[in-house]
């Protein structure tokens, strides 16, 4: 009787079991932690892409004494993000991610810094507070929720593979970096022979791991997170950069050009407990008013730092 109520449906045995082959097939790749990443965070790449700092990134309009506090912010954020991922290289949840050969940053940012700021780098710079906070939560993720980590290795690697190839290449261009890559060795992977094939690498290895659907729902949250705490720093910077420009053209006064000691330029940001440097002879006096707030100094590095890691969910 079943069979006949089957067959008069037009479904047979080999159909059904088609079906439910192909319904098993979409629901275990929904399920992927790489799909559930990119559906999750659609809204917040959309929002991150309209910025205007994003926006003026692309175009080039970014100026020198920024990109090297974007540098600090990076080695300030990668020193976190992988002194979390030593600590958890065993981690179940996480092991299997582990590239250090592949994908460490902090000795190319080294190098960026020893470029930009001299050999006495470590005594001119700190972590700006905006980066300090994603810091921070680097930091309380690797050591209370590691399976969370895989979140922002993923937005962070997988954009310097991607997205940050493109910001490597606006940077030389608009501030006459060399094409031998001082200044830019962060986006320079040379044990990775073909990003796009070590992507599809990296998500296989994301998508293999043991975890149940609440905690994958958990990742993309944490992404989302991530997301949101630098889309504040977008909209502090798009403020900070109207209140320079708007006093800069009050004043008349001529544009920095990156060149000579760093600590006599506006965005220096050492620890100063004045606003303005003694003896400076830097002509941005008027911005100096404006940024002798550290909230405001900082949260340029921040924004442009966080940059390249937004852009790997336009480009992966």
């Amino acid at each position: 009787m079943s069979v006949e109520l089957e067959t008069s449906e037009g479904v047979d045995e080999s159909e059904k079991k088609s079906f439910g082959a192909s319904e098993k097939e979409n629901h275990t790749r929904m399920a992927d932690l790489s799909e559930l990443l990119k559906e999750g965070t659609k809204e917040a790449h959309d929002r991150a892409e309209n910025t205007q700092f994003v926006k003026d990134f692309l175009k080039g309009n970014i100026r020198k004494e920024l990109f090297k506090l974007a540098t600090t912010a990076l080695y300030f954020t990668y020193s976190a993000l992988e002194e979390e991922m030593e600590r958890n290289k065993d981690h179940p949840a996480f092991a299997p991610l582990y590239f250090p050969t592949e994908l460490h940053r902090k000795e190319a940012l080294t190098k960026d810094m020893e470029y930009f700021f001299g050999e006495n780098w470590e005594e001119q710079v700190q972590c700006s507070q905006a980066a300090q906070k994603y810091v921070e939560r680097i930091h309380y993720v690797g050591q209370n929720e590691p399976e969370l980590l895989v979140a922002h290795a993923y937005t962070r690697y997988m954009g310097d593979l991607s997205g940050g190839q493109v910001l490597k290449k606006v940077a030389q261009r608009a501030l006459k970096l060399p094409s031998t890559g001082e200044g830019t060795q962060f986006y320079k992977f040379e044990n990775v022979d073909n990003a796009q094939q070590f992507k599809q690498l990296y998500r296989a290895r994301m998508n293999a791991l043991d975890l149940n659907l609440k905690t994958k729902e958990k990742i993309v949250e944490e992404a989302n997170k991530a997301f949101e705490y630098n889309m504040q720093i977008f909209d502090e910077l798009d403020q900070a950069g109207f209140l320079l420009a708007k006093e800069t053209l009050e004043d008349g006064l001529p544009m920095h050009d990156g060149k000579g000691d760093v600590r006599k330029c506006p965005y220096y940001a050492a620890k100063q407990d004045g606003g303005a440097l003694e003896g400076s002879s830097c002509p941005f006096r008027t911005a100096l008013a404006v940024l002798s707030k550290p909230s405001l100094q900082f949260i340029l590095a921040a924004g442009a730092a966080l940059v390249a890691g937004f852009l790997a969910w336009y480009y992966v």
